[in-house]
C-alpha cells in the first residue's frame, strides 16, 4: 500500500513531561494547565475551623424585659474537624448606648458584671458571652444560665455553644433549638450542624434552611455543603449567598463550582500527562515539550476564555483570595498565567505559596524557569517537594537530568513516585531508555501503565515492537490511543498499515489526525490523495504543512501547482511575477530540507526568469544529494556558458543513477572529440534510461562507434 508513505518508523514517544494545560500541558506554551489531585474537592482544614455554635451577644431595646439579640456574623468556613468550636469573629455589639463601648475593654466590662450581679438580663448575656470568647466557661455559665431563665435568645445560643465545648453535645441541642425556635438564626445553624453529624439529614437541612434563609452566611454555607453533597443544584445559590457576606471558602467553591459547570475536567480517565522536561530520551523517547499544570485533578483551574460564567469564578477566586485563601489565590494565578499575565499570576503564586501551597510554590518555579530564572525554580520546587509536592519533584528530576545528573535525577523521580505521582515511574523509564538500560526501562514504564499512565503504555508498546513482540505491544497502544494518547492512535496506524490492514490504519490516523498529530495528518491527507478526494485531501495537507510537516507542505504544493498553468517568463519591459501561494509552500518545505521541494521552487524560479534564486536552490538540493538538483544545475550552468562546471554536476548525478545527466555527458564528449568517453557515457545512458533517454543514447553510441570504425 503506497499511500501511507513512510511508515517504516514507529513516532518515538515518551517526554520527559510537564502538565500544561494544560496539563496535560502550555502557557507560555503553557500557562498552568492543571495537574490530578490526591484527593476530591475538601475544605482546607487550617482555612475551615467548624463552628457548630456561634456566640452571640444580647442587645437591649429600652427595656430589659424579654430582649432579642442581634446574630453574629461568621466569615470562617463550616467542614473541617467536626464538633470545634470557635466564637464569632465580628459579633454585633448591642444597639443601646449603655453597651456601645467594647465589651472587651476592662471598663465595659466591670459594668456589666456589676449590671449583672444586680439581675440586668442584658448585662448577664453580654457578659457571659464575653467570659465565653475567653475561654472562661465556668465564669460564663452561671450567667448564661441566668439570662437564659430570663427568656435571652443570645443566652439559650451561646449556653449551648457552652455546653457543647464541654462535651454536652446533646444538652447544648436542647439550649440550641429553644433558640433557634425564637429567632436565632446562630442557634438553627448549629443545631443543623448537629443533626448532620448525627446523620439525621433531613433534620439538618430544615434547621440549616431556617438559618440560611434569615440570612446567615455560616447557615448559607453549611446548606450548600449538604446540598452539594447530594449533588442538589440549589447547592450555588446559597454558596453564593455566602459568597456574598464575605465567607472566603464559599467564595472559592462556587468559583469551583463554576468552573467545573463550564468546562470538562483536562485529564483523561486512564492516565495523567506526566512532569518535567527532560533530555531526549533513548529508544522509546524524545526530547519533551515544556507542558505542565499547577494543580491536580478534581482541583484545577479553567481552560478557556474568561467569559461569562468563567468570568465570574475569576471574580469569586479574587474575593476568597483576597481575604486570605491560599488555594483560590492558587487557581487565580493559574487563570492570569493562562492569560498571558505571568508578572501578576507569579503575585498570587507567591502568596499562596508562602501560605504553604505547595502547588502554587511549583507553579512559581515553573514561572521562574520560563523566564530564565532556573536557579530560583529550583529552590521553590525544592521547597514544594519537601512538602510531599510530587510534580516539583518531577520537575527537579528533569531539571537535574538536563544537566546529566543522572543519579540525583532518578532520587527525585522516585520521590515523586513515592509522593503517589504516576509520573515518577515514567520519567524513570524514559531516563533508563536514554541510558539503554532498556529492561529497566521497560520495568518503570510498566509499573507506570498498570498505574493508568497512557503515555506510559505506549512508550512500553514501542519497546516492545522495537523487541518483536508486535502481540504484546499492540493491547498497550489500544489502551494508550483509547485513553486519549495521539501518539498511540498513530503508532496504531504505522503498526496496522503495517500488516496491509488499511482500513484500520486510517481509522486510527484520522483520529490521530483529529487531535493534531500532524504526521497523522499527512498520511490521511495522502490516503485521500490517492483515493482521488482532492479537496478533503488538502485539508489535511494544510493542517500537517502549518504543523511543520515539510513533506505535507511538498505535498500541499503539488496539488496546487496541479491546478494552474506552468508560469512563463515574464515578457520584455514585464516585472517578474510574484510567487504563488503553491510556490511559497515548496519554498516552505525547501527551507526545512526538502530536497525534492528545493529541486521545485528551483524550477519555478528559472520559469520566471529568476536565475539566480534558482540556482541556488538547484545547488542546495545538489549538496543534499539529489541527482536532479545536480543535473538542473548543470542545465543552469552550462546556459550561462559554465559547461566545465556544469560537466561536473552531470557527472555528480550521472554517478547517482541519473540517465539524463549520463547522456548530457556522452553528447559534451562527442562535441569535444572524446568519443570514447562518450561512448562510455551512452553506455551509462542506455542502462540507467528511461526508456526515451536510452533510445536517443543508443542512437548515439552507434553514430560514435561508426565515427570511430571509420
Amino acid at each position: 500500500m503506497v499511500f501511507m508513505g513512510d511508515r517504516a518508523t514507529l513516532l518515538e514517544t515518551g517526554r520527559f513531561v510537564q502538565r500544561r494545560v494544560h496539563r496535560s500541558d502550555s502557557v507560555m506554551n503553557a500557562a498552568f494547565s492543571v495537574a490530578a489531585a490526591e484527593s476530591s474537592e475538601t475544605t482546607e482544614a487550617t482555612e475551615t475551623a467548624e463552628i457548630i455554635g456561634t456566640t452571640e451577644t444580647a442587645e437591649t431595646v429600652g427595656c430589659a424585659a424579654t430582649v432579642e439579640s442581634t446574630e453574629s456574623a461568621e466569615s470562617t468556613g463550616v467542614a473541617g474537624s467536626a464538633g470545634a468550636i470557635e466564637a464569632a469573629e465580628n459579633p454585633e455589639t448591642p444597639e443601646s448606648s449603655e453597651t456601645r463601648e467594647s465589651p472587651e475593654s476592662a471598663e465595659s466590662e466591670a459594668r456589666h458584671r456589676r449590671a449583672a450581679d444586680a439581675g440586668d438580663t442584658t448585662s448577664m448575656s453580654v457578659l457571659g458571652a464575653l467570659l465565653l470568647r475567653r475561654g472562661d466557661l465556668d465564669g460564663a455559665e452561671p450567667y448564661l444560665r441566668a439570662a437564659t431563665a430570663d427568656g435571652d435568645r443570645a443566652a439559650a445560643n451561646n449556653l449551648g455553644v457552652l455546653l457543647h465545648q464541654r462535651g454536652y453535645t446533646d444538652d447544648a441541642a436542647g439550649w440550641w433549638r429553644i433558640a433557634a425556635v425564637a429567632g436565632s438564626a446562630a442557634a438553627a445553624h448549629a443545631l443543623g450542624r448537629h443533626y448532620r453529624e448525627r446523620g439525621d439529614e433531613p433534620g439538618a437541612e430544615y434547621w440549616l434552611r431556617q438559618s440560611a434563609e434569615q440570612g446567615h452566611a455560616l447557615g448559607a454555607y453549611a446548606l450548600a455543603d449538604l446540598l452539594e453533597h447530594r449533588s442538589d443544584v440549589g447547592a450555588e445559590r446559597w454558596l453564593r449567598a455566602a459568597a456574598e457576606q464575605g465567607h472566603r471558602e464559599a467564595a472559592y467553591r462556587l468559583a469551583r463550582m463554576l468552573d467545573r459547570n463550564t468546562t470538562d475536567d483536562p485529564h483523561d480517565a486512564f492516565g495523567r500527562p506526566g512532569l518535567g522536561p527532560g533530555p531526549g530520551a533513548g529508544a522509546a523517547g524524545r526530547p519533551g515539550a515544556a507542558a505542565r499544570s499547577a494543580v491536580r485533578s478534581g482541583d484545577g483551574p479553567m481552560a478557556g476564555p474568561a467569559t461569562g460564567r468563567v468570568g465570574e469564578a475569576e471574580q469569586w477566586y479574587r474575593q476568597a483570595a483576597a481575604r486570605g485563601h491560599r488555594r483560590a489565590a492558587l487557581h487565580l494565578g493559574a487563570i492570569l498565567e493562562q492569560r498571558g499575565e505571568p508578572k501578576e499570576a507569579g503575585r498570587w503564586y507567591l502568596i499562596s505559596a508562602k501560605a504553604g501551597e505547595a502547588r502554587a510554590a511549583c507553579a512559581l518555579g515553573f514561572l521562574l524557569r520560563d523566564a530564565g530564572d532556573e536557579e530560583s525554580a529550583a529552590v521553590w520546587w525544592l521547597r514544594a517537594a519537601q512538602d510531599g509536592d510530587g510534580n516539583a519533584a518531577n520537575a527537579l528530576g528533569a531539571l537535574h537530568a538536563a544537566r546529566g545528573e543522572q543519579q540525583t535525577a532518578e532520587r527525585w523521580y522516585r520521590a515523586a513516585m513515592d509522593a503517589g505521582d504516576v509520573n515518577g515511574a515514567y520519567n524513570l523509564g524514559l531516563l533508563c531508555a536514554a541510558q539503554d538500560r532498556t529492561p529497566q526501562a521497560e520495568q518503570w514504564y510498566r509499573r507506570a501503565a498498570y498505574a493508568g499512565h497512557r503515555e506510559a503504555a505506549n512508550a512500553l508498546a514501542v519497546l516492545l515492537l522495537q523487541a518483536g513482540d508486535a502481540t504484546g505491544a499492540e493491547p498497550w497502544f489500544s489502551k494508550a490511543a483509547e485513553a486519549g494518547s495521539v501518539d498511540a492512535a498513530f503508532n496504531l496506524g504505522i503498526l496496522y498499515a503495517g500488516r496491509d490492514e488499511d482500513r484500520t490504519a486510517l481509522v486510527w490516523y484520522e483520529r490521530a489526525a483529529a487531535a493534531g498529530h500532524t504526521e497523522a495528518a499527512l498520511q490521511v491527507g495522502m490516503a485521500l490523495l490517492h483515493h482521488g478526494e482532492e479537496q478533503a485531501a488538502e485539508r489535511h495537507l494544510r493542517c500537517a504543512a502549518g504543523g511543520g510537516s515539510a513533506e505535507a507542505a511538498f505535498r500541499l504544493a503539488g496539488v496546487l501547482d496541479s491546478r494552474q498553468p506552468p508560469p512563463g517568463p515574464p515578457a520584455l519591459g514585464e516585472p517578474m511575477p510574484e510567487k504563488t501561494e503553491c510556490e511559497e509552500w515548496y519554498e516552505r518545505a525547501a527551507e526545512q530540507g526538502h530536497r525534492r521541494a528545493q529541486v521545485r521552487v528551483g524550477m519555478l524560479a528559472a520559469a520566471r526568469g529568476d536565475v539566480d534564486s534558482a540556482a541556488r536552490w538547484y545547488r542546495e538540493a545538489a549538496e543534499s544529494g539529489s541527482r536532479n538538483g545536480a543535473f538542473n544545475l548543470g542545465l543552469l550552468l552550462a546556459r550561462e556558458g559554465s559547461e566545465r562546471e556544469a560537466a561536473l554536476w552531470w557527472s555528480r548525478a550521472a554517478n547517482d543513477g541519473h540517465g539524463r545527466a549520463a547522456l548530457r555527458l556522452a553528447l559534451l564528449a562527442a562535441r569535444r572529440g572524446e568519443l570514447a568517453e562518450g561512448q562510455r557515457w551512452c553506455a551509462r545512458a542506455v542502462e540507467l534510461g528511461p526508456a526515451e533517454v536510452a533510445e536517443r543514447a543508443a542512437r548515439l553510441r552507434e553514430a560514435l562507434h561508426q565515427e570511430l570504425t571509420a
